[in-house]
């Protein structure tokens, strides 16, 4: 992919930010779901793409969300004639961290990741455990071993001793447990309330002091953390998990459960097998894009005076492994009617 696009993705999360803004503490996470959601259609559609949405909001009966199968791009919404046009699959969450936005709490990001066309493993919307490290701790994990083989691996590996490591888990009922084993060892546990996929970017930017992270979370944010991990270097492994399977968590374990190994069965997936980052993500052609909404340990949220706003962008792409912060300040009265009206 043309490195130029790398903006162009930039300005996406940068508008899904703003519109999402508008709902910070008002209670509605619906509402600044939606927004976002709004912002990133209109503004994919206006780039010179032939993009197709691989991980979204939802399936395809569920629009009017970004959902799986949904295609996106200039190529499909304009006359611009016989353009080239980059053929790109599309990773979204337009809100990572809905519930914090509509609390007004820290970490909640717009987030979007791009790769070429067959690149991205296209997962069920199902759990997901993951287990990811830096570069550093490049192919010293392994899923298939105990947590904490794996966690002895990596502080040998990154030179330290097991209490001056530093490990995220996402602070759910199902982990509550292994939060406080990890804590009575004398590990350092960063327990976020949501939001793995900045978690996972923790791991493996310079200026950060996160050493790995673990956790059951969702499938379609976890291949989004694949491309960022890969982007930067990192390293994932990841099995996917029936419902049924995760302790306290609840309704119709069994309907549902039985739905998603259809799915993955229809898919060539096999529910336990574990995934390595090659099985998530092909390649490192891969651009990624993060926008705070809310300001939190990985980007500053939207500030805003009047119709003056502050964004910071994070922007990451694979081939170069360039990272690229991008503090930005928009004028929202020259921004696309369709935005204007979601942002004011």
């Amino acid at each position: 992919m043309k490195r130029e696009l790398a903006l162009e993705f930039a300005r996406v999360t940068e508008a899904a930010a703003l519109a999402a803004h508008k709902w910070v503490g008002r209670g509605d996470k619906e509402a600044a779901d939606q927004a976002a959601v709004d912002a990133m259609r209109t503004m994919l559609n206006g780039i010179m793409i032939d993009g197709e949405i691989v991980i979204g909001e939802g399936e395809i009966d569920e629009a009017p969300m970004l959902f799986i199968g949904e295609k996106v791009g200039a190529i499909h919404h304009s006359n611009k004639g016989d353009q080239a046009y980059a053929c790109v699959d599309i990773a979204v969450d337009p809100v990572e961290g809905t519930r914090m936005t509509a609390q007004g709490q820290a970490n909640a990001i717009a987030v979007l990741a791009v790769g070429r066309k067959g690149s991205f493993l296209k997962a069920p919307d199902m759990y997901m455990e993951k287990l990811i490290v830096g570069p550093d701790a490049k192919g010293v994990i392994d899923l298939e071993k105990p947590l904490m083989e794996n966690i002895e691996n990596v502080a040998k590996a990154l030179n330290k001793k097991l209490n001056e490591l530093t490990i995220v888990v996402l602070d759910k009922p199902r982990h509550h447990v292994i939060i406080k084993e990890l804590q009575n060892l004398g590990l350092r546990v960063y327990a976020l309330p949501d939001g793995d996929v900045a978690g996972s970017i923790l791991t493996s930017v310079v200026d950060s002091d996160v050493d790995m992270l673990y956790g059951i979370g969702g499938a379609p944010e976890g291949v989004i953390s694949a491309a960022v991990i890969r982007a930067l270097g990192g390293d994932m492994h990841a099995r996917l998990k029936l419902r049924s399977e995760v302790k306290g968590v609840s309704l119709e374990n069994d309907k549902i459960s039985a739905y998603e190994k259809l799915r993955c069965e229809e898919q060539g997936l096999r529910v336990g097998e574990v995934l390595r980052l090659d099985d998530l993500v092909k390649d490192d052609e891969v651009i990624f894009s993060a926008t705070g909404v809310t300001s939190g340990d990985l980007l500053e949220g939207v500030k805003r005076k009047g119709n003056i706003a502050r964004t910071q962008t994070l922007v990451i792409r694979g081939k170069s492994k360039t990272v690229r912060y991008i503090n930005a300040v928009h004028n929202l009265d020259y921004k696309k009617e369709e935005i204007m009206d979601l942002v004011k």
